[in-house]
């Protein structure tokens, strides 16, 4: 009985332990950031020795940086005017060291920078978070590149009815951009939420949603490949196989795991293929390489016809490409960007090409730039183009 005494208190003492680890982690009385009434955001810090504290975020209003001013109780604070609804990143700026709010515990990775968020709710954002409708499942799974010789894995989101009954649902390919990974359309782009929410107000059909890793010299996100944590996260165009035209040409690999894994329609009234950037440049060479599985497009801020080898037969002849893509047919070539994004010349360029070579498009030019929030918006205006 001692013994046994004995042996719990040591189970106690090592579960008060571990528990005592994180204490302090956060300072409880600091509320912070503090999303008010009517729109504005108030952030807060305390850093009693510093002499100078800023917020840094993505909105507009005063370039998305504030200087915050230190109060009689030793705490900074600075208040944003009032901001559209949307999700926002930010960081802190103390004394010209970039780091995140300690008060708040929800953060984001956006290539090797995080960033903490919140939501300003009323508008688009309130498709971003959770409410209580019906919830799908988002799973990481494995397919075998035969092209790539590895392992290589896909998130998958998968809608709420799916598993309560035989029927089989359309799929969304969805890609991401340079730097990215197969968790970056979950994690910043809320897919899970926002297909969530748009198929429970019958907004958008029912669908699977497949987000590969369009990086094709690595298996994985960073931590989750053989390398573990030697693999930092990184830029795209400084690996191997970027813009070589293999990921392109090898993609109905994916397209068959998927069929053959998952409960789909498996034919091209029943596909889609959409991206942001980098992906927007890979959904636009699947669709032209394989006109007949995709009958839907998506182009968001796509990095179009820059510095691309068309001696390479993935890249070769788009002219020839688009001219059969209209021969063979399609229901959607849509494309979004931002009026001030660095990409908006060749996009306009690229609807000048596709105007000469008579391929019907829908435009939709937004404003503000290369950023997340303009490809969260055209997630909701592609998605319930879909499949109806």
């Amino acid at each position: 009985m001692r013994t046994h005494l004995f042996i719990a208190f040591l189970l106690l003492s090592v579960v008060s332990v571990m528990a005592q680890q994180n204490i302090g982690f956060r300072d409880g009385s600091v509320v912070s950031p503090q999303v008010n009434n009517d729109g504005s955001v108030t952030f807060s810090l305390r850093a009693d020795s510093a002499s100078s504290v800023a917020v840094i975020g993505d909105w507009v209003a005063d370039g998305g940086r504030g200087t915050m001013v230190k109060g009689g109780d030793g705490v900074w604070r600075y208040t944003t005017p009032v901001l559209p609804s949307e999700m926002y990143t930010y960081r802190f700026d103390v004394d010209g060291v970039i780091g995140l709010d300690p008060a708040n515990p929800f953060v984001r990775r956006d290539v090797g920078n995080l960033f903490s968020i919140f939501y300003v709710p009323g508008g688009s954002a309130d498709y971003y978070m959770v409410h209580d409708v019906p919830h799908g499942d988002v799973v990481a799974t494995w397919y075998h590149s035969q092209t790539a010789n590895a392992d290589r894995r896909l998130s998958v989101y998968l809608p709420p009815m799916y598993g309560k009954g035989d029927k089989p649902y359309p799929v969304l390919y969805l890609l991401h951009g340079s730097g990215g990974d197969e968790n970056a359309w979950v994690e910043l782009g809320h897919v899970a939420r926002i297909m969530d929410n748009l198929i429970a107000r019958g907004e958008a059909e029912p669908m699977i949603v497949v987000m590969p890793n369009g990086n094709f010299s690595k298996q994985a996100a960073p931590g989750e490949t053989y390398e573990n944590l030697s693999y930092k996260p990184m830029m795209t165009k400084f690996m191997p196989d970027y813009k070589s035209g293999a990921y392109e040409a090898a993609f109905m690999e994916i397209v068959d795991f998927i069929d053959g894994k998952y409960r789909t329609i498996a034919d091209k009234g029943h596909r889609a293929v959409a991206g942001l950037s980098m992906g927007g440049f890979h959904s636009l060479y699947i669709m032209l390489n394989f006109p007949d599985k995709f009958d839907y497009v998506g182009l968001f801020s796509a990095g179009l016809l820059k510095d691309i080898d068309t001696s390479i037969a993935t890249y070769s002849d788009i002219d020839g490409k688009l001219a059969n893509l209209n021969k063979v047919g399609y229901k959607l070539f849509w494309i979004g960007i931002g009026e001030d994004d660095f990409l908006y010349e060749v996009n306009k360029d690229f609807i000048a090409r596709l105007d000469a070579d008579g391929v019907k498009y829908t435009w939709h030019e937004s404003s503000r730039g290369h950023i997340w929030a303009n490809w969260r918006q055209y997630m909701l205006l592609f998605v319930p183009k879909l499949f109806r």
